[in-house]
């Protein structure tokens, strides 16, 4: 061979070779990249090319496919879709997945690795494909329950229900909501739709039980009554607090009141000040157990950390604010839940069922099970502790002053005949000028069984921006007790 075919010869070589190296890198190295490309139509025509597994509450689907004409074959649709939105998130043929949707799309759409051995199986078999499902915590009822709690208000809100036992979401609601089988498809209608949703002041796409802090107000003080009693400021709930009323914050002349006229906070106890959500008590309980003993007893509850279903799922709410940096005027005023703290519907649920749970903060968790297309189960949650917040003594004073709120004083909005219930209103104030928006109503509340066991804790969070009622009718107690009462009555099954 003379030299010029050879020098061809090894050319070619080493073309082919770089091909063969580049061949191996692409569907080797970069196979699951290019495969996970939301701009690869060819995984999303594949993606939709059969139907996708469910999202199951109570044993029944709140999801579905339905054969559709042109690439995708099949587009999702959803049952009572705005109440069940901020648990499912949404599956769009154009604008992909979010929440759940998102967190499982692998296991839905039948691409994760533990469906195999299905997959194959379906592949002799001549089956149809179809996505693996999955089984959530939520109670039918209470979910019902807390929706429609917050639509009969016509409010923007949340409300957050757990188990104190296990750290199960019974409910998880958010209003307005949408629903997402308006935009599922890949049509221009689909996609105007979705902008409008987007463009909506009152912001329906977000999830204000998971995704949204804001000043947790009086029902904070739950918290810093256990902070009081864990750290040695308080060790009788009945003895006088000495806290003036009006109360001077330290270091400056702004003295702060009370909102029920006429109460007895004047040097009251604990158990008086949380009877009549008396601010000068739990300013001055604040300020003596001091920031760094505040922020330790908050993040022991979770606050300070992102919130994560740590068995089976990614994100579950995003951080709540006990800060760090704090002068003794602010360290007295998140005693009552203002100032900088800020917090999710979700965590001020986790600080009630940890109280409810004589002390342990159980880790919530919103999907129990996820399992193949032929019902058997790939993954199963286990309850799992996140702390022992505070002990069980101190935990068991905290609940007799919030039982005694309910039957004596401003949380009796969530009284049940014939049940133990503990409860905390909350009012929080918000703006620029703290005072310049009407405020926040809150409510925290748990039911008792007769062993003395707690299986349902709630939060409610009401933000009356847009409601038509006076300022002076904004209270915890008459916008969120009620709900929180019939959520409670829904796991009871009263």
């Amino acid at each position: 061979m003379n030299r010029p075919l050879r020098h061809i010869a090894v050319f070619c070589g080493v073309l082919v070779l770089a091909l063969l190296a580049r061949v191996t890198w692409v569907q080797f190295i970069q196979g699951d990249e290019l495969a996970n490309d939301p701009n690869n139509r060819r995984v999303k025509i594949e993606a939709f090319s059969y139907p996708r597994g469910n999202i199951i509450v109570g044993g029944q689907p709140v999801t579905g496919s339905v054969p559709t004409s042109g690439d995708f074959k099949y587009k999702r649709t959803y049952k009572d879709g705005p109440m069940y939105a901020p648990v499912t998130g949404f599956a769009s043929q154009a604008l992909g997945t979010s929440f759940l949707e998102g967190t499982y799309n692998k296991v839905l759409s039948g691409k994760d690795d533990r469906l195999a051995l299905k997959n194959a199986k379906d592949i002799v078999t001549g089956e149809k494909p179809r996505g693996g499902d999955v089984i959530t915590t939520i109670d039918p009822k209470a979910q019902k329950a807390a929706y429609k709690g917050l639509t009969d208000l016509n409010a923007k809100g949340a409300v957050v229900a757990l188990d104190p036992r296990n750290g199960r979401v019974l409910a998880l609601a958010s209003t307005p909501s949408y629903d997402p089988s308006t935009f599922a498809g890949i049509s221009n209608a689909d996609g105007r739709k979705f902008k409008a949703l987007e463009a909506e002041k009152a912001k329906p796409l977000n999830n204000r039980a998971l995704r949204e802090t804001y000043a947790p107000g009086s029902t904070f003080k739950i918290l810093t009554a256990a902070a009081a009693l864990e750290h040695g400021v308080v060790s009788d709930i009945n003895a006088s607090s000495g806290a003036p009323a009006p109360y001077q914050l330290p270091q400056s002349s702004t003295k702060v009141g009370n909102d029920v006229a006429g109460a007895p906070c004047d040097k009251a106890s604990l158990k008086t000040g949380m009877q009549w959500s008396c601010n000068n008590v739990f300013l001055d309980a604040a300020l003596k157990v001091g920031k760094d003993n505040m922020r330790e007893t908050a993040q022991k509850f979770g606050f300070n950390e992102n919130v994560y279903d740590k068995d089976l799922g990614d994100l579950l709410a995003t951080k709540s604010l006990y800060p760090k940096e704090l002068d003794k005027p602010q360290t007295a005023l998140t005693g009552m839940g203002q100032g900088s703290l800020t917090s999710t519907p979700m965590q001020m649920a986790m600080v009630v069922a940890g109280l409810a749970n004589d002390g342990k903060v159980m880790m919530p968790h919103l999907v129990d099970e996820v399992r193949a297309s032929d019902l058997s189960t790939i993954e199963k949650a286990e309850p799992k502790m996140m702390s022992q917040a505070v002990s069980s003594g101190t935990a068991k004073k905290v609940q007799e002053m919030m039982e005694y709120t309910v039957n004596e004083g401003t949380a009796e909005k969530a009284a049940i005949d014939g049940v133990t219930v503990g409860g905390k209103t909350g009012t929080a104030q918000h703006g620029a000028n703290v005072n310049d928006e009407r405020p926040y109503a809150w409510f925290v509340s748990y039911a008792k069984q007769s062993d003395g066991s707690s299986p349902v804790a709630v939060a409610v969070f009401v933000d009356p921006s847009d409601m038509s009622i006076p300022r002076s009718e904004i209270a915890g107690g008459k916008l969120g007790g009620p709900i929180a009462k019939s959520v409670m009555e829904a796991v009871l099954k009263k």
